[in-house]
C-alpha cells in the first residue's frame, strides 16, 4: 500500500466516523440530545463538540493551521468542551464540527503522511509526530465516541447502528429474548464459579 492509498483509506474512515456520531443526534428532543446519561455527565450533543475540539486542536494546532473556530487555548481545557451551555444551540455545534471537518480536511489533503507535527500536550519524547499518527489518533477518538454515542442513543430509545441505511427495525420481544439468554448465561458462569 502507498501514501496515498493508506491517506486516502484513513480518510475515508474518519469521514465515515463523523457521520457515524452525527446521526445519533438525529430524532431526538432537544433535552435528550444534551441531558447528561452517566454518572459522568456524558451526553451525546456534548460527544459531537469534544470530537470537534478534538479534531480542531490536532489537525490545526498540531501542524501550525489554526482552526478558523475560535479555541480555548489548550492549557486551559477546562471540560467545557464535552457539553452544550444553554446558550450554545445543536446546530451551532454541529456547524462547528463541520467546518472543523472542512479544515481538517484541507490539512490531511495538503499535507504527506509523513508531514511534522508537534503536540504541546503529549509527553515527551512523543510530542513531535507526523501527519500519519494524527490521523489514527483522531480517528481512533471518533471511533471511540461514536461508540460512547452508540450505547447513549441505544439507552434513550433503542436506536442502534452506524448509519440509517443498515438501521433494522426494532423488535422488543427479540430484543428481551436475546438479553435474557444472555442474563442466564451471566448467572449460570457465577454459579459454576462458586
Amino acid at each position: 500500500m502507498n501514501d496515498a492509498s493508506a491517506k486516502d483509506h484513513l480518510h475515508r474512515r474518519l469521514r465515515r466516523d463523523r457521520e457515524a456520531l452525527l446521526w445519533k443526534l438525529d430524532g431526538l428532543s432537544e433535552y435528550d440530545a444534551r441531558r447528561p446519561l452517566t454518572p459522568t455527565g456524558t451526553n451525546l450533543l456534548g460527544l459531537v463538540k469534544h470530537v470537534a475540539t478534538i479534531e480542531a486542536r490536532y489537525f490545526g494546532e498540531v501542524f501550525d493551521r489554526p482552526s478558523p473556530q475560535p479555541l480555548s487555548r489548550w492549557q486551559d481545557h477546562d471540560g467545557s468542551d464535552q457539553w452544550a451551555a444553554e446558550d450554545e444551540s445543536r446546530d451551532q455545534i454541529i456547524a462547528f464540527y463541520r467546518r472543523t471537518w472542512e479544515h481538517s480536511d484541507a490539512t490531511i489533503d495538503e499535507l504527506a503522511l509523513d508531514a511534522p507535527g508537534h503536540v504541546p500536550w503529549w509527553p515527551e519524547p512523543h510530542f513531535n509526530t507526523t501527519l500519519f499518527a494524527i490521523l489514527v489518533h483522531v480517528l481512533g477518538e471518533t471511533n471511540r465516541h461514536a461508540g460512547h454515542a452508540d450505547i447513549l442513543r441505544e439507552s434513550l430509545d433503542g436506536r442502534t447502528g452506524m448509519r440509517p441505511e443498515h438501521e433494522q427495525p426494532i423488535d422488543e420481544e427479540a430484543r428481551a429474548a436475546y438479553r435474557e439468554k444472555i442474563e442466564r448465561a451471566a448467572r449460570s458462569a457465577v454459579s459454576i464459579t462458586l
